[in-house]
Formats: C-alpha cells, structure tokens, sequence
C-alpha cells in the first residue's frame, strides 16, 4: 500500500471512530461491527469484569474492543503504560489504577472526538494519573524507552502498517518491557474473498494477521517470548486473541 493510499485508510478510520464517539458523547451504544458478531465475539464491555464502580458508564458503554488487554499485562504499581488507539479511555483508567498514584497510563488515539470522550470518562472517574494523547499508532509521540507496558484492544488490526506499529511499541518499550494486546487473528489458508467478508463483518477495516504472521512481525521488531491465544470465535475463522511478547533486556542496535 502506498502512502497516500494508508493515509486515506487511517483517515477513514479515524472519521469512523470519531462518529462512534459523538454517538457515545450523546449517550448511545456504539458498535462498530455487525450485532451478532459483536456480541458472539466477546467484544465491548463483555471481556470486562468492571462495573460502574470501577469506572463510569460511559467507558463501558463505550468499549469497542476485543477482550481484556489490562487482565494479561500484570501492571504493578508504580509502572508506565501506553495504550494504542484508547478509544473512550476504559483500559486507560483501568491501567492507571492498578499503576497507582506512582504509575502514568498513556492513551493515545487518533480521534479528536475519542479523546474528548475519554477525557470526559476520566474527569468523571478522577483518575489524575491518565494522560491522551493525539496521533497515530505507527508514529507514537513518545520517547525511546518511555513505558514499561504497551497494551492495545482490538486497534492493531486497524493499522495499514502494522510492521510500523510493532516498531513502535518496540522503541517506545524500556528493555525489559511487556506488549499485551487483544486483536484479532485469522485461520492460516482461508479463502481471500471469505477472509475479506469475515473482516468487514467485525469491522477490521486494513485487514487481520494470521498467528504465523504476527509472530513473523513481532520477531521481526525485535520482541521475543512470544505467545497468541485465541479467546473466542470471532466467525469466519476469525479469532479474538491475546498476543503478548516482551523487549529482551539486551539487544545489538
């Protein structure tokens, strides 16, 4: 893909989540896939154990994701960590308590309107230590060896370049760092044209990657322990999953 034609998908992406979270600003559900596989797929608030005590409706309500990044990170107190494409903010706030008043959690998004939404759940929920950020996934606005954790739900799959936003998370992660995210993968050998139908059907706009080859991206970047577990069947042979890895604590540059 060229530049200009992955600048115009991440554009259409952006337009699309941003009406998502002026639907969310008015008080409505959004969702961003077909009903049933939204549901069927373990998407939105239902990964969640949180309730509106942990967090306020409108975080939950707004939840476009794919599974539970925060419940596989193991953030402990006191740690740094970014959130790739944080939507309404709800991983966001969920990391910044778990990281205590010590720890800073990172949303970035590139949503004028999911910012605005997110900082609206955050003041709400009086988390201070939740700072968003505005930009993209394949250019983050932080330095080298900033974060001790990178989670994302469900954004990766968005991304044109997802070799660059690998990359990323690799530079912006101290040596030692953890990626835990939630997306979704695709069955090695399925059909282009009922690949393609699975994707459009839950919303997976720049397509999916298969295990294989988002361990192949992974490694490529730099990560090691690499492990993927599907968590539901998404449809299609489409798979929620967690994908975690880790930056080495020593590396040739």
């Amino acid at each position: 893909m060229t530049d200009d034609h992955a600048a115009d998908a991440r554009e259409v992406v952006i337009d699309r989540y941003s009406s998502l979270a002026r639907t969310a600003l008015a008080g409505g559900r959004p969702v961003d896939c077909e009903p049933a596989e939204f549901e069927k797929g373990g998407f939105g608030a239902a990964a969640y154990t949180a309730t509106k005590a942990d967090v306020p409706d409108g975080a939950l309500r707004a939840s476009l994701g794919c599974g539970n990044p925060v419940a596989v990170a193991d953030l402990q107190a006191g740690e740094s960590v970014l959130d790739l494409g944080s939507g309404g903010g709800l991983d966001v706030l969920l990391s910044a308590r778990r990281v205590g008043p010590d720890g800073i959690a990172y949303g970035l998004d590139g949503s004028p309107d999911m910012l605005t939404l997110a900082r609206a759940n955050a003041a709400q929920a009086a988390v201070p230590n939740a700072r968003f950020l505005h930009g993209h996934i394949e250019d983050i606005p932080l330095p080298d060896r900033h974060v001790d954790v990178v989670i994302s739900n469900c954004v990766i799959n968005l991304a044109s370049d997802k070799a660059q936003v690998l990359a990323e998370a690799f530079r912006v992660l101290r040596p030692g760092g953890r990626l835990g995210v939630s997306d979704i993968i695709a069955d090695d050998g399925l059909d282009p044209a009922q690949r393609a139908a699975a994707e459009r059907a839950v919303g997976c706009a720049c397509g999916t990657l298969t295990c294989r080859e988002y361990e192949q991206l992974l490694a490529g970047a730099g990560f090691t322990a690499i492990t993927i577990t599907a968590t539901h069947d998404a449809g299609g042979g489409l798979y929620s999953a967690i994908i975690k890895a880790t930056r080495p604590h020593l590396r040739a540059e």
